[in-house]
């Protein structure tokens, strides 16, 4: 696949902005309904990081062909070590396994952090791909908010799946703000 894996940097942010952009205007896995200029995207990616959450991209000579990050679940402290992951790849390169590389990697960056629970929040049922690359990767249904958003002309659910990572919720983490 040929594919170099990296941490997101400033540069990177024109990329990200049209890739989210796309998304946003002609698919479900966001909810919004504008997509944000690129001075948001920046912002949005300071917030992640800034929280100690991972966001990467996927290149291939030099050309950004996708991204992925982990972010707060919810902002209550009792859910610190849950994370949300989001995922988005270029239009032209969809099917083609780089979605899988990158939650791989976002997986492993999150157990590094002593994460213990991802959870997918995918939108829409009809999102079959990646419902099916979460289930590959060790997710499983938690359950399905029936039309809970309207976009594009429709009613729209929202898939929630969960992975446990690292030991899990078996064990308290190990991390010194338990």
């Amino acid at each position: 696949m040929n594919l170099t894996l990296r941490p997101c940097a400033d540069a990177d942010i024109p990329a990200i902005a049209a890739i989210y952009a796309h998304a946003v205007l002609h698919g479900t896995a966001s909810f919004e309904l504008d997509p944000p200029d690129e001075a948001e995207m920046m912002r949005r990616r300071a917030t992640i990081l800034e929280g100690g959450y991972p966001y990467i991209v996927a290149e291939r000579e030099g050309e950004i062909l996708g991204y992925a990050y982990a972010g707060a679940y919810r902002t209550r402290p009792a859910y610190r070590f849950t994370v949300e992951d989001s995922i988005y790849i270029a239009p032209s390169v969809q099917g083609q396994g780089i979605g899988r590389v990158l939650l791989e990697a976002l997986i492993e960056e999150c157990e590094a952090r002593d994460f213990r629970l991802m959870v997918a929040v995918i939108g829409d049922e009809d999102s079959q791909g990646s419902i099916a690359l979460h289930t590959r990767l060790g997710f499983e249904l938690v359950g399905i908010l029936k039309g809970i958003g309207y976009k594009h002309g429709r009613w729209l659910s929202t898939v929630l799946m969960q992975r446990p990572l690292a030991g899990g919720t078996h064990q308290p983490p190990t991390s010194p703000i338990a």
